[in-house]
C-alpha cells in the first residue's frame, strides 16, 4: 500500500513565482474565450524584428492548416539569449549536472552567447543555411543546447534524436528529414555507463547512404575522450572548429 503525502509550497517559492493558481485559472479560462487576444497580448512580450498583425490563422477543414504570427519576424535564439544580455549577462542561464553529480558546470548568459554565436558559425561554415536539417545525437551537456539554439538562430531545422537510441532508429530519423550534417559526442555517460555515440552515429550514416541519404559532415564533441572510428573529410571535433571561429 502508497502513502500520499502532500508537499506545500514554500512561502519563499511562491513569492517568487511567475503567477499564482488563481492567475493560471484566469489566464487559461481567457485564452479559451479569447484566444486571439489573449495570445495577442502574450505574443508581444517576446523581441519581433517585425511586429505580428496576425495572431492566428487556423483551418480544420480539408487540408489542416496551423499559423501563428505568421506576418511577423523573429527568431527564437534571440529571444532565448541576446535580449538578455544588458540586463542578465553575467547571470547563470545554464545549471548542468553530469553524471556524476560533482562533474557540473554553470553558464551565463554572455558565455552561453558566446558558445552558440560560435556554433552556428562553424555550421555556416560548413555550408548550413536556413532551411537546412540538422540531426542532433547527444549525451545531456550543455553542447546540445548550444546546438538547438545555433540551429534556431540560423533558421536550420533540428532533428533531436535520443542518445539511448539504435543505430537503425537513428538512421531512420536521418532518412524522414534528409539530414546531412550530424552533431553527436565520442561518448555518454548514463548511469555510470558508457554510450558509444560516435559509433552508432557512424553505423547509422552508413544505413541512410544505403537510402541515399548522404550526411557530408559530423561534429563530434570529445565527452570522455574515448577512442572512436574516424572518417577523414567528414567528422571534425567539436573543440577545433569553434576555436576556428570568432562569436
Amino acid at each position: 500500500m502508497s502513502d500520499v503525502h502532500v508537499h506545500r509550497v514554500q512561502p519563499a517559492w511562491k513569492k517568487n513565482a511567475l503567477i499564482d493558481n488563481d492567475t493560471y485559472l484566469k489566464w487559461y479560462a481567457d485564452s479559451v474565450k479569447n484566444p486571439d487576444k489573449f495570445w495577442g497580448k502574450h505574443g508581444k512580450r517576446i523581441d519581433w524584428f517585425k511586429p505580428f498583425t496576425k495572431v492566428k490563422n487556423t483551418s480544420f477543414d480539408g487540408k489542416v492548416s496551423i499559423k501563428w504570427f505568421e506576418d511577423g519576424q523573429t527568431n527564437v535564439s534571440y529571444n532565448c539569449v541576446d535580449r538578455h544580455l544588458k540586463k542578465r549577462g553575467n547571470q547563470t542561464a545554464i545549471i548542468w549536472e553530469g553524471d556524476n553529480p560533482y562533474d557540473d558546470r554553470k553558464i551565463t548568459y554572455n558565455e552561453l552567447y558566446e558558445h552558440v554565436c560560435r556554433l552556428a558559425n562553424v555550421m555556416k561554415k560548413h555550408g548550413v543555411k536556413k532551411g537546412d536539417r540538422v540531426t542532433i545525437y547527444m549525451p545531456m551537456i550543455p553542447e546540445a543546447a548550444y546546438a538547438m539554439l545555433a540551429c534556431t538562430r540560423i533558421g536550420a531545422i533540428h532533428s533531436i534524436v535520443f542518445g539511448g537510441f539504435s543505430p537503425d532508429a537513428l538512421a531512420g530519423r536521418i532518412v524522414d528529414c534528409e539530414s546531412t550534417f550530424v552533431i553527436t559526442a565520442d561518448e555518454g555517460l548514463r548511469g555510470g555507463k558508457t554510450i558509444p555515440l560516435k559509433d552508432n552515429a557512424d553505423k547509422a550514416i552508413d544505413i541512410a547512404a544505403r537510402n541515399f541519404v548522404m550526411v557530408n559532415k559530423v561534429v563530434v564533441v570529445r565527452r570522455t575522450g574515448g577512442k572512436v572510428g574516424w572518417a577523414p573529410g567528414r567528422d571534425v571535433w567539436y573543440h577545433d572548429e569553434v576555436a576556428s571561429v570568432k562569436a
